[in-house]
């Protein structure tokens, strides 16, 4: 599934491509990945004739402002929700359509925004002007803090993961506590933390916390200058594949030697997800971390 990286780079290659240019039309393949609204022709007629002004992302979320061509005035938003094989590629209207295409966005100079899904979970939604976001796109109102974003503070996310008796890898991967954090980053985020996976929330001390949240910024940013990460089947706008995967610290990795200090990288299962730590790196709370 895309992550926070994958949606980011995305969300920056959209606004290089596809700013201020007409939206002429539009072809809907599939007519369930329309989330809202629930009549596929009011979605069409809705984009037509607007141009993007600016792309969004809140956590996994990409949302596009509208604005109407002739007077600029507000359109409403387009969102788009990749979900775990979402892409969104900007191609020439001739390209041959790929077998798993849902939804074409038809562009001038015979351009196009294609929404590539193979498992068909994905969800593109137009919330008209006027109306609240939120209140269309609902699992936006229950994201938390962006890892990015000002309030994503160690006093932020200590309040979050304190009394919790759950598993602090389970706990990063609700996007109650952290907003578009998903299974590789969590990973990550931990080796470079020095935490394993299994420990509770409870028992993390404060010092921990604030190397939990150092390291969930870094490893995010080390991502999105690689342009993210495919193991499986992520693009960019381009078509291009991201190149984090190459240099990750644990994930996908079990087996093969640390990074740091050699010893075998391990795969467990918590709440039916894998996570992948170094048992020498990676410690219980009390325990001094090798350094």
């Amino acid at each position: 599934m895309p992550e926070l990286p994958e949606v980011e780079t995305v969300r920056r290659g959209l606004n290089q491509l596809t700013l201020n240019q007409e939206i002429t039309g539009g072809d809907v393949l599939l007519d369930r990945t329309i989330a809202y609204p629930f009549s596929v022709g009011e979605f069409v007629d809705g984009i037509e004739k607007n141009a993007i002004a600016t792309w969004h992302r809140r956590g996994k979320y990409l949302l596009a402002e509208l604005t109407h061509s002739s007077s600029l005035s507000s359109a409403g938003w387009l969102g788009v929700h990749l979900r775990m094989t979402g892409q969104l590629l900007w191609l020439h209207r001739d390209e041959p359509l790929h077998k798993h295409t849902r939804v074409r966005l038809f562009f001038g100079d015979q351009q196009e925004l294609r929404f590539v899904d193979q498992r068909t979970f994905g969800k593109i939604w137009w919330v008209p002007p006027g109306v609240a976001v939120e209140s269309i796109m609902t699992g936006l109102a229950k994201l938390a803090a962006d890892p990015f974003s000002p309030e994503f503070t160690v006093e932020y996310l200590a309040s979050k993961l304190q009394n919790r008796r759950r598993p602090i890898k389970t706990a990063l991967l609700d996007q109650s506590v952290v907003g578009g954090l998903g299974n590789i980053y969590a990973d990550e985020a931990l080796f470079k933390s020095g935490i394993l996976p299994e420990t509770l929330c409870i028992d993390l001390q404060l010092k921990q916390i604030e190397r939990l949240r150092t390291a969930i910024i870094q490893v995010l940013e080390t991502s999105i200058e690689a342009g993210g990460t495919t193991f499986s089947n992520f693009l960019n706008v381009k078509g291009t594949n991201g190149n984090y995967g190459g240099v990750a610290w644990v994930y996908n990795r079990a087996g093969e030697p640390c990074r740091v200090c050699g010893t075998a990288i391990q795969r467990i299962r918590l709440a039916g997800r894998s996570s992948h730590f170094c048992c020498e790196c990676q410690t219980l709370p009390g325990v001094r971390r090798r350094d």
